[in-house]
């Protein structure tokens, strides 16, 4: 039942189940991009923010499948599998990523409605005024999305080899594709066209979809992990014979030491919170409670679907599929793979090993099938929403500011679709060469562009605390801070050995911020104020009912 063959073991639709159900969750994503085209309307804040009147199933079910990445999906299961219950910790920064909705997100959308904002670098560019500190801003927003673009896009073709793992390569125009390359053009290509052509619409529609199938993948598979052991009862005991370091910190790695544990569930939350997309997704809801009621759906639904379905099947893994400890690291079972590097592999064949055996083999292969879907959802629903959020701040802080600052709004649209088509050819392109160069590394790298790219999103942290609620920052504060914070971050992640030992510790991303705001805040103190008439604007604003 493991090796992904229970998909070619019963003749549904011909037998070919995975064609088929894969077809129709296209069509049916083809079907709410036309959809969203339909009901959009010719401006650039439809197209970027749906006219800013996301209500509260949408805004809540977007915002949490452009949380959860294939990294939450693929990555961090592997984690687990690898390390043992040590990583569970990280569940922790999903209610603190709810908090962090509720208390940033309606802040965000007032200012936002209020002074037209649609990206970040609006907000930090009016608040503190001057180029370079938007500029900045716009750089900030930037390094977070293009690493997750790529690693969505790794990840599409990743799974395009599990659910078609005996297809022969295609032939088109006379070139060949494995199935990996055919799953990266496939995600890249689908995904991209809904972006260009409904914008924040069929993006937060899409999401739905996507969103739903999230949760029902990661509820399902939990369910048959628990069932297949013989209830809560034999899962646990199960486990428990589990060798002691599977069931400690700092786990089979010794890496996850409670400040580096610590500081990723801060600062992975936050910094996924504060991202570009999600700051998007704030401004575009529809009013004060539907952020409130987003905030509490995300902090309640999330944490439990993320420890249920995730972290609970990884950890069975180890149980029906134990790995090999060697002096060199962690050996992956034969049915999950023969490379350390194949560990992400436990959540896909846990599921084809535990759904059939709770449901039967032929309900049983229709609902893998959904949940290798689901697997692809949360990388086409984190890579749509990035793209989207690239576009706008290329088009608005880049191209509005500094190369055409007299193009109309249709101008700076059309320009917006350009920047989604460049940036989609330019992650494949980047994909497809670290394929064909041998770096490919499925758990290290989709695990290591998430982290790095959160730690980059985590340097607008700062300044955003200060405009939405200190008020005590300057200009050349925050251009100082963020230099500051985003450098670190570069130069500790080409050189960890310049850290001392301190990444070690903590996460590059705390290091980064705490420079961030040590530097921010001495250089604020020393030069020239915000103007007290924009404070006090800013501040009215905020409090308004809105």
């Amino acid at each position: 039942m493991t090796n992904f063959h229970i998909l070619a073991a019963i003749d549904i639709a011909g037998g070919h189940l995975p064609h088929f159900m894969l077809g129709n969750y296209m069509l049916l994503l083809v079907w709410l991009c036309y959809l969203g085209y339909r009901k959009g309307k010719a401006t650039e804040e439809d197209y970027y923010l749906a006219g800013r009147g996301q209500g509260t199933i949408v805004t809540s079910l977007t915002i949490m499948a452009t949380f959860f990445s294939s990294a939450a999906l693929l990555g961090i299961p592997g984690v687990v599998y690898r390390d043992g219950v040590s990583f569970f910790l990280f569940a922790l920064n999903l209610p603190v990523a709810g908090v962090a909705v509720y208390l940033l997100g309606d802040r965000m959308r007032k200012l936002g409605k209020a002074r037209g904002y649609v990206t970040p670098a609006d907000l930090v560019g009016d608040y503190y005024g001057g180029a370079e500190v938007r500029l900045l801003a716009a750089a900030t927003s930037a390094l977070y999305v293009l690493p997750y673009v790529i690693m969505q896009i790794k990840a599409g073709g990743y799974l395009a080899q599990r659910l078609f793992p005996d297809a022969p390569p295609l032939e088109f125009f006379g070139s060949s594709f494995t199935m990996y390359e055919a799953g990266v053009w496939a995600l890249s290509f689908l995904t991209m066209a809904y972006v260009l052509v409904g914008g924040m619409r069929s993006v937060a529609w899409t999401d739905v979809i996507q969103g739903i199938l999230l949760i029902f993948g990661m509820l399902v598979a939990g369910l048959a992990t628990i069932a297949y052991f013989g209830g809560l009862g034999g899962y646990f005991e199960a486990v428990s014979a589990l060798p002691a370091k599977a069931l400690s910190a700092p786990g089979y790695s010794d890496k996850w030491n409670a400040g580096m544990l610590f500081t990723i569930c801060a600062f992975a939350s936050l910094g996924s919170i504060i991202q570009p997309g999600q700051w998007m997704r704030f401004y575009a809801a529809k009013d004060s409670s539907t952020l409130r009621k987003s905030a509490l759906v995300f902090a309640v639904v999330l944490p439990v679907c993320f420890l249920f379905g995730i972290m609970l099947v990884a950890l069975g893994g180890q149980v029906l599929f134990p790995p090999e400890i060697t002096a060199e690291g962690i050996i992956p079972h034969p049915s999950i793979g023969a490379k350390s590097s194949e560990v992400d592999q436990i959540v896909i064949v846990m599921i084809q090993r535990v759904v059939p055996e709770m449901l039967g083999i032929t309900f049983g292969a229709i609902v893998v099938t959904l949940i290798l879907i689901a697997v692809l959802a949360a990388s086409m629903s984190t890579a749509d929403s990035n793209l989207h959020a690239l576009s706008a701040v290329l088009t608005r802080d880049v191209y509005d500011r500094f190369i055409r600052p007299q193009a109309d709004e249709r101008e700076r649209t059309w320009v917006g679709r350009i920047v989604i088509v460049l940036a989609t050819m330019a992650a494949v392109a980047l994909v497809e060469w670290s394929q064909k160069a041998g770096a490919f590394n499925p758990l290290e790298l989709i695990s290591q562009l998430m982290l790095l790219a959160i730690a980059f999103s985590s340097q607008l942290l700062p300044i955003a605390i200060d405009v939405l609620f200190l008020n005590k920052g300057t200009r050349k504060g925050a251009i100082s801070g963020l230099t500051a914070g985003i450098g670190l971050v570069l130069l500790l992640t080409i050189k960890p050995e310049w850290s001392f030992g301190l990444t070690k510790i903590v996460h590059v991303s705390a290091v980064g911020i705490a420079a961030n705001a040590i530097v921010f805040g001495f250089v604020s103190r020393a030069t020239k104020k915000v103007p007290q008439k924009r404070i006090d604007e800013f501040r009215r604003i905020i409090k308004s009912k809105g």
